[in-house]
């Protein structure tokens, strides 16, 4: 829904859920089947509320999906698995986990279970990568610290604290071992773990918990009138609310009114820059390639397409169980390439929709002077052009996290440019052909997965291929600083790094069009 790691549409996703739990539960009993996450909603932007709600809403729908199957409810229920994001907000987090507890054998007391390990809620947590900042990133370390005690206090089975530079790139050996010692120093020096659910009994904490059960409660059971979660996340609907609560946080940060230290508030005059990991995609992908290529060469084929096509026949008549011919044909040197191809076949690909919210960033943002100004350059624009200034915000290659692309359309939007949203996973040829096509102004690249130093000189690349390199190309995202120069060679027009104000990206990239279309 929000990680947008999916393939298939929900439907058949649901049928492959329903196998994993069946299998799991006869050949694997104890492996923990199914990590019920809420970790990527809290990230894309949903409040704790809504990432409680809609997360126990997803359990509830796996539950049914193996009851279906013919499954007991206490030959898997036990082995079900959790996954909180754990941000900021230190008291609402501690709140979140107990009353998740709480909700959850309220659920599963529907089905009936005679083993009360099946009415427990056993959880993951992960403090927040999007509340890590790129500016003054050891304050990264505090934000941590801070979250990792809020999951130990609201009752953590287990626990991921993130690095300090991931706002950055990705983690050097250096800081994933201040995130490592921060558990460590938690679980050794804090006698924090001595005590289990210490609020408990504190007026504020119980209130908290309980505002929090009933705030989840009643998304749960709006959820539950439109049919359950598949319908709600095939509608859309689910994913529009996570988007409005992104767009209006986002807002609220970009005019002041929520403070990050170091962004917002209290910012250092100069940035040192920070000794980062760099990966050289090309040569990653050239020995992943050359590695496909052997295990190709020395497997038996036919044997190999025979469980393939097992895998189809399964999918198609439903019957046979997914995972137990999956793990067959990766036995026999299958990839997951051509299992995902061999179901494609007859499931399809879910393509998701790139609908917006509007009205919520500039509701939120209260329409200060410097945003009605811009409003009226935009205004003054289309009346010069005869038409607004149109820009397509896109993502390229694998990076599947689409929240910040999702605000900048948003807030992009309602200030007055008229904004194409590309569809996930494009190449660069894809997204030059669609800018060409909606005759856009400005391609916006929103990168998060250390992809920009191949992708974005791609996209520029076709452009000028297609004949069309009087679009001008901005970038937003996870870029390194030590990285702007290749990119501006390369002939990006502005980098918007983590932190950003939009309305001032918004402005610059208006300064950019009004220079192309003079030019």
């Amino acid at each position: 829904m929000v990680r947008n790691t999916y393939i298939f549409p929900p439907e058949p996703s649901m049928r492959i859920i329903g196998d994993i739990i069946e299998y799991t539960a006869k050949n694997m009993p104890k492996f923990n089947s199914i990590s019920i996450s809420g970790y990527h909603m809290q990230e894309a932007g949903a409040n704790q509320a809504l990432e409680l709600a809609f997360t126990l809403a997803d359990g509830k729908e796996y539950v049914k999906t193996a009851l279906a199957k013919g499954l007991d409810v206490d030959d898997f229920a036990g082995r079900l698995s959790f996954f909180w994001a754990i941000g900021m907000n230190f008291y609402l987090e501690v709140a979140k986990m107990r009353a998740g507890r709480l909700l959850w054998c309220r659920i599963m007391k529907e089905f009936n279970p005679k083993n009360p390990k099946s009415l427990m809620l056993r959880t993951h947590c992960q403090t927040s990568g999007w509340s890590l900042t790129e500016q003054d990133p050891y304050n990264n370390v505090v934000r941590t610290t801070i979250e990792a005690m809020a999951a130990v206090f609201g009752g953590t089975q287990s626990l991921h604290t993130n690095a300090l530079d991931e706002a950055i790139a990705l983690p050097t050996e250096f800081s994933a071992r201040i995130a490592r010692n921060t558990q460590l120093i938690i679980q050794e020096e804090t006698h924090i773990t001595n005590v289990i659910d210490p609020w408990a009994g504190s007026y504020m904490m119980e209130k908290l918990t309980q505002d929090m059960a009933d705030a989840a409660w009643k998304i749960i059971e709006e959820v539950e009138a439109m049919g359950g979660m598949t319908r709600a996340v095939d509608s859309g609907w689910a994913k529009l609310k996570i988007e409005a609560a992104a767009a209006d946080k986002q807002a609220r940060i970009d005019s002041g009114k929520d403070v990050i230290v170091g962004v917002n508030k209290y910012k250092l005059k100069d940035e040192d820059t920070h000794d980062i990991l760099e990966i050289d995609n090309l040569k990653v992908r050239e020995s992943q390639v050359a590695r496909l290529n052997a295990i190709r060469q020395k497997r038996d084929g036919a044997a190999v397409q025979a469980a393939l096509d097992a895998l189809t026949a399964a999918a198609d008549s439903g019957q046979g169980n997914l995972l137990d011919l999956s793990i067959k044909a990766v036995r026999l040197r299958a990839t997951v390439g051509e299992i995902s191809d061999a179901l494609e076949k007859i499931y399809g690909r879910h393509r998701a929709d790139t609908q917006k919210v509007t009205g919520v960033y500039a509701a939120a943002y209260d329409s200060a002077e410097g945003w009605e100004a811009l409003q009226k350059e935009i205004t003054a624009f289309a009346e010069d052009q005869g038409r607004r200034p149109r820009v397509m915000i896109s993502k390229l290659g694998q990076d599947g996290h689409d929240r910040g692309a999702k605000v900048v359309a948003t807030a992009f939007a309602d200030l007055g440019f008229d904004v194409d949203m590309g569809p996930l996973f494009q190449t660069p040829e894809e997204c030059a052909r669609q800018a060409i096509e909606n005759d856009v102004h400005a391609v916006g690249v929103s990168t998060l997965a250390a992809g920009h130093k191949t992708l974005v000189p791609a996209i520029i690349e076709e452009l000028r291929k297609q004949g069309a390199d009087d679009i001008i190309v901005f970038v937003g995202g996870v870029i390194p600083r030590q990285d702007y120069e290749f990119l501006y060679d390369a002939g990006v027009k502005g980098i918007y790094g983590p932190g950003t104000p939009i309305p001032a990206s918004a402005k610059d990239v208006l300064e950019q069009i009004r220079a192309a279309v003079a030019a």
